[in-house]
């Protein structure tokens, strides 16, 4: 099985912009990420979609490889869509990692590999809530899982809800789970989703992937220990730097 690992990753992000180029530790953000992408051992190429020359130079300057694509993706995903078209092989798969966790687990990236059976449409990782702040926090994607580990829903509000049960002993009660956003595709569902509209759900929660589920494609999960550190200010480095060290 032949899977590409797409590194979406934009200069101008509104809330902490050049974020990729940012300097952690003698090196940039999305070198970093490229470099914990390049150690699975599942990904058969790892390449950068960028929409700035100054990112490409630097995945360039360490042996990489990067495109440039539209600055008018709305998301990482069709940014993928985007580099799927451009690449000269044929790949059964597209992981899309995100180019704001620069201390990405590679092991779970495998993880998320060995969900890939030629029949699996997309997968995602998720992990298990332990803590209050993380459970109530919006910017935190909680996922209802099926038996079978097929999302049903994601939501940033509390999901499910513990009918009877005060709010502050729910972690007790039931198990929740936040996403990790991570994401494999099947070649020719990249290529579909890519062309879908905007729906309801993902107008109304934020949350591309609810228009897959809209549409009625499949996304199964697995859970894995890695906890994301995704960095969309600079105060999230300062936290990140701070629980590294």
């Amino acid at each position: 099985m032949k899977i590409l690992g797409i590194i979406p990753s934009r200069y101008a992000a509104s809330r902490f912009p050049g974020k990729p180029l940012v300097d952690i530790d003698g090196k940039t953000m999305i070198q970093r990420v490229y470099e914990q992408a390049k150690k699975s051992s599942r990904l058969t190429d790892v390449v950068v979609a960028t929409d700035d020359e100054r990112i490409k130079r630097v995945i360039n300057g360490i042996g990489g490889e990067a495109f440039i694509t539209s600055e008018d993706h709305l998301t990482g995903t069709d940014r993928c869509g985007e580099v799927l078209n451009l690449v000269k092989n044929e790949y059964d798969y597209v992981i899309n990692i995100q180019g704001d966790e620069p201390f990405i687990d590679p092991a779970s990236i495998d993880a998320l590999c060995d969900l890939l059976d030629y029949k699996t449409e997309i997968a995602t990782l998720v992990s298990k809530i332990e803590d209050y702040e993380t459970l109530h926090n919006p910017n935190v994607v909680k996922v209802i899982l099926t038996m079978r580990k097929q999302a049903l829903y994601f939501s940033r509000q509390v999901i499910p809800y513990v009918r009877g049960v005060d709010p502050v002993n729910w972690l007790e009660e039931a198990e929740f789970f936040r996403h990790i956003g991570i994401y494999a595709y099947r070649h020719d569902v990249l290529e579909q989703i890519v062309k879908l509209p905007q729906n309801v759900l993902e107008n109304t929660e934020k949350l591309e992937q609810l228009r897959w589920i809209g549409y009625g494609y499949r996304i199964l999960a697995t859970e894995t220990a890695f906890t994301s550190i995704g960095i969309d200010t600079p105060e999230d480095l300062e936290k990140a730097l701070s629980k590294k060290n």
